[in-house]
């Protein structure tokens, strides 16, 4: 077989077919053209090298490219929900919102220029997780751990007796 080489007019009208080919891409017909043209520059600047000495620019490009949709007040004033600055979308959590953007929170926290602390989930929806686990027993260590707080015998109490594990015939024993 002979080897094919692409020109990059080729490669980048391959990958804009591909990539309209994909179903959860809507676009117009008006904007193909532009993404043609934007896919063939991307290409030549990989053929050169150039993309690494223009990465700088383009950090500061992105801060502008993503605005918004809310300010961080608003986004945390109630405590039943965050809102989205992406969509303007209220959330209890916002982890599953993002993971559909394709971002972490901290990458989401570095778009929008947030503090490490903002919190991912409300305030209520944390708190009645925490409640629900505490009444399941999470974060206890077994049958010997000291009982919840509420749960705890008052200092002038002596603590209950341990009681002694039960023995039992094994079934050798019992076919003798």
């Amino acid at each position: 077989m002979a080897e094919e080489t692409l020109n990059s007019i080729e490669l980048a009208t391959e990958l804009t077919i591909a990539w309209l080919g994909n179903q959860n891409n809507r676009v117009s017909a008006e904007d193909v053209p532009a993404f043609l043209r934007t896919m063939h520059g991307t290409l030549l600047e990989l053929e050169s090298g150039s993309s690494a000495s223009d990465a700088a620019g383009e950090e500061t490009a992105t801060a502008d490219a993503f605005p918004p949709a809310v300010s961080v007040r608003k986004s945390l004033a109630s405590k039943d929900h965050i809102i989205s600055m992406i969509d303007g979308k209220p959330y209890k959590t916002l982890r599953r919102h993002l993971s559909t953007h394709g971002l972490t929170d901290v990458q989401y926290r570095e778009r929008y220029n947030l503090r490490p602390d903002y919190p991912m989930v409300s305030e209520n929806y944390s708190l009645a997780r925490r409640a629900m686990a505490q009444r399941i027993g999470l974060g206890r260590k077994g049958r010997g751990a000291a009982p919840a707080p509420d749960e705890a015998p008052a200092a002038n109490e002596p603590s209950p007796a341990p009681t002694p594990a039960k023995r039992t015939r094994r079934k050798a024993d019992e076919a003798a």
